[in-house]
């Protein structure tokens, strides 16, 4: 139990959740509404998005390891609980896997998985090293969680399922929000290591600028993501009985874009327990996102 708990925490455990939500929310959108059942693609689509998850965060902190014995003592291979041979090993098999899984369901979901998985070790590992600087960050992440997963994800598997490539509106618009969200993830992330960033030269958005231009800049554009779904969702919104999922996104987008706007007066910059907190706070607003959009194609019950 003790190396499982090590390695779930190795794995950055609100990651492979992101990674869980989302891909079950694409799955239900994939199937709707025709009902058609294919759970074997769904539990290999999970075995793929989670081993890739945990190559891609642990390559970054097996390069990392040095910045985070200042940034986050507390993870494995910077506490010792975890030897870099054994990282090794666990992010050698997680690539194995995901691009194994990926070729035996289609060569184009192949191609998928490897494009990131390369930004993803092209983001922790010279010459690239994408992380060094806000802007590469930033796109590396929206890339990969944003485009990649989304609109690849949602294209390959739509043809399996239903032989089309097609993105219907809600598809388009769930990934216009998640490419805002995660540059704002880019940003975020980042705010509770600003000492370790600093000492070995990462150009931060909080170290070039500040911590509080970071702030703003982030919540300015995930609000105004929050807006643009919510006026997009009533510009389609028929007149006359609009159908349950029309409201509980109109609904749902509105009570989150409220609580998220709470959310941002929460955080004290000079407390760093209180930017930890807000950062993985902040994730659930991207794990609710996906939710939001599980529970508007699955009800009313």
């Amino acid at each position: 139990m003790k190396q499982l708990a090590i390695l779930w925490r190795f794995a950055r455990p609100h990651t492979v959740l992101g990674s869980v939500v989302s891909i079950c929310t694409l799955y239900v959108m994939v199937v709707h509404p025709l009902g058609v059942q294919h759970f074997g693609l769904l539990a290999a689509a999970l075995l793929i998005g989670i081993t890739c998850n945990v190559f891609i965060v642990g390559i970054n902190q097996i390069a990392d390891v040095s910045i985070d014995r200042i940034n986050k003592p507390q993870l494995p291979l910077p506490s010792g609980e975890l030897s870099p041979a054994q990282a090794h090993r666990i992010v050698g098999a997680c690539l194995v896997i995901s691009l194994v899984t990926a070729a035996l369901i289609s060569p184009y979901l192949l191609g998928i998985i490897a494009f990131s998985n390369g930004i993803g070790w092209a983001y922790s590992m010279p010459p690239f090293h994408l992380k060094r600087h806000h802007v590469t960050a930033a796109l590396a992440i929206a890339m990969v969680r944003g485009v990649v997963v989304n609109v690849g994800g949602f294209l390959v598997f739509n043809h399996l399922v239903n032989g089309v490539v097609d993105m219907p509106r809600d598809m388009r618009i769930l990934t216009v929000f998640i490419v805002a969200f995660t540059v704002a993830i880019a940003w975020f992330k980042d705010l509770p290591d600003v000492e370790g960033d600093a000492r070995h030269g990462i150009r931060t958005m909080a170290i070039l600028y500040s911590p509080a231009t970071a702030l703003l800049a982030g919540h300015l554009l995930v609000g105004a993501a929050y807006l643009l779904t919510i006026g997009l969702v009533l510009h389609h919104l028929p007149h006359s009985a609009p159908s349950f999922k029309d409201l509980a996104l109109l609904i749902g987008h509105a009570v989150l874009f409220v609580l998220f706007v709470v959310n941002a007066f929460s955080i004290h910059l000079g407390d760093q327990g209180s930017v930890r907190t807000f950062y993985l706070r902040f994730w659930l607003f991207f794990f609710a996102e996906y939710a939001l959009y599980l529970v508007a194609y699955v009800g009313p019950w």
